[in-house]
């Protein structure tokens, strides 16, 4: 799906969100793998799951052309710096709901850019009649949870010692949703 870019004044940063584009592709494969190794909140360490250009040629190509998927990037002086996915799936038991993902870039933090890319998919989920938004957090990325609890989501549950980082130390994942109204 392709969706009308958005832009927004922050801090001094001024940032456009819009559907990602095929011509991302090659900035989006290197984006990931510096985000992943930015922070631990991300599912995966830096390098991991390794998504060449075709492949996000390929997302985005399937994202745009299907109404269940969502492909928003964020753009400051012309340079991607975060990006979102929703995806939703065709099996009539979840096609009531997406699951949502993000991230940015850690220099933009503070800028509301992850919070513009969550809101930007709240609203396609809710124009396009999803009853629901689903995503998985970090237990300890709180802002994150914060964020998303002031945007209407709620803690479904919590998958204790879900993940092991490069620490040796267990964290659990929360799982979060958003009902439409």
């Amino acid at each position: 799906m392709i969706v009308e870019q958005q832009h927004y004044h922050v801090k001094g940063v001024t940032y456009t969100i819009r559907s990602a584009e095929e011509n991302d592709a090659d900035t989006l494969s290197a984006l990931r793998v510096q985000l992943d190794g930015e922070t631990e909140n991300m599912d995966r360490e830096e390098g991991e799951a390794y998504i060449d250009a075709a492949g996000f040629v390929h997302s985005i190509h399937s994202d745009t052309e299907k109404s269940r998927n969502l492909f928003l990037v964020a753009v400051v002086e012309g340079e991607i710096v975060g990006y979102s996915r929703c995806a939703g799936t065709e099996l009539k038991r979840f096609n009531h709901k997406v699951e949502f993902g993000v991230c940015v870039a850690k220099e933009f933090w503070g800028y509301g850019i992850g919070k513009s890319l969550l809101a930007e998919s709240v609203q396609w989920a809710d124009r396009s009649g999803f009853e629901k938004i689903t995503l998985n957090v970090l237990d300890k990325n709180e802002k994150a949870i914060e964020l998303y609890q002031k945007s209407g989501f709620v803690i479904e549950g919590i998958l204790k010692r879900d993940r092991r980082h490069a620490d040796g130390k267990h964290y659990d994942t929360v799982v979060m949703g958003r009902f439409k109204d």
